[in-house]
């Protein structure tokens, strides 16, 4: 395993997502449990000029 990399488990349809963090893009850190109950879209592309 690559240094700083940790061990994952692959989740299967229907699994519940383990709880993260990010940053907003108002520089806002949220936690995924925090919008429980609501939809939610995470949009994860490579570079800043690539359109989602």
């Amino acid at each position: 395993m690559p240094k700083g990399a940790t061990a994952t488990k692959t989740l299967k349809v229907g699994d519940k997502a383990p709880d993260f963090t990010l940053k907003s893009h108002l520089d806002k850190e949220i936690k995924l449990s925090d919008l429980r109950g609501k939809n939610v879209f995470i949009a994860f592309y490579p570079l800043d000029w690539t359109p989602v």
